[in-house]
């Protein structure tokens, strides 16, 4: 019995120094593709250097999205050191985004929450900006694209609420470097239906994205779920689509309601007869 058990041990010890040394071997082959594609000249950003190059794509992402410029500017310059960090140099991945089970590129290993986690390789920092917007449309942060596209104070606090971070002081860090460098001046506000189109879309591919079992929409070919004249809010809906649905302009659903502000909530009756 006890040569079985030091032999399983011998078999978990080795299978244990293997992994590592995958890791470590995958590590540096993802190092030395990084060092032959910019012959090991790695741009020492500042951090005026670091806003004037990403500027432009945080604010296109924004725009798209809804997630404020300087919340995308500051997750970056925190998370990458300014793009000084390994992540950022060798994997492109300036946000310290983890591999998921729908993760199908790359993997570059560190320790962070735990020892040697994954983390995305990207082919360019481009890719990492992208995909950092594609991240946050789940489940989890869809509460957040409710907010106005400029409101950085309340993504800040959001994304620490969501899980984003295990950092608790996390909120006051991104609005730290947001207001010492001014980068709420890249935030732009939208009109009243620009934000509802714009919520109604990220929201639609928000419920798409979660699995089929895991949704607790109801199907389209189900009749809206009505009491009396109020209608039900189910997961996804907004005052945009509701209004649609019943013939209503938004603006007539918020006055019936007695609404000052775009919020609802899951379970929550609304009058949607005159």
């Amino acid at each position: 019995m006890k040569k079985l058990l030091c032999g399983l041990l011998g078999l978990a010890f080795l299978a244990s120094c293997s992994s590592k040394k995958n890791f470590h071997q995958q590590n540096r082959q993802i190092e030395k593709s990084a060092n032959k594609q910019t012959s090991g000249n790695y741009t020492n950003y500042t951090v005026a250097s670091y806003i004037e190059r990403f500027k432009t794509i945080a604010v296109k992402e924004m725009n798209q999205y809804g997630i404020p410029a300087s919340i995308t500017l500051a997750q970056a310059i925190l998370e990458s050191g300014t793009g000084k960090s390994d992540l950022a140099k060798y994997a492109n991945n300036h946000f310290g985004i983890k591999c998921t089970s729908d993760w199908k590129g790359k993997g570059y290993y560190k320790d962070d929450d735990q020892k040697d986690d994954c983390f995305r390789v990207y082919k360019n920092p481009e890719e990492s900006f992208r995909d950092h917007s594609e991240f946050l449309k789940r489940k989890r942060y869809a509460f957040l694209f409710e907010l106005d596209k400029n409101d950085y104070k309340g993504w800040a606090v959001g994304l620490k609420q969501a899980g984003y971070a295990t950092n608790p002081r996390y909120p006051e860090l991104l609005i730290s470097l947001i207001e010492r460098y001014g980068l709420d001046r890249y935030d732009r506000p939208e009109g009243k239906y620009e934000k509802i189109q714009r919520e109604d879309k990220v929201l639609a591919d928000i419920n798409k994205n979660i699995p089929n079992e895991a949704k607790k929409d109801r199907p389209k070919d189900v009749a809206p779920i009505i009491a009396g004249d109020n209608y039900i809010v189910q997961q996804g809906d907004t005052l945009y689509n509701i209004s649609k649905r019943f013939g209503l302009t938004v603006d007539e659903l918020k006055a019936l309601n007695d609404m000052t502000d775009d919020t609802i909530k899951i379970g929550q009756a609304l009058k949607v007869k005159k």
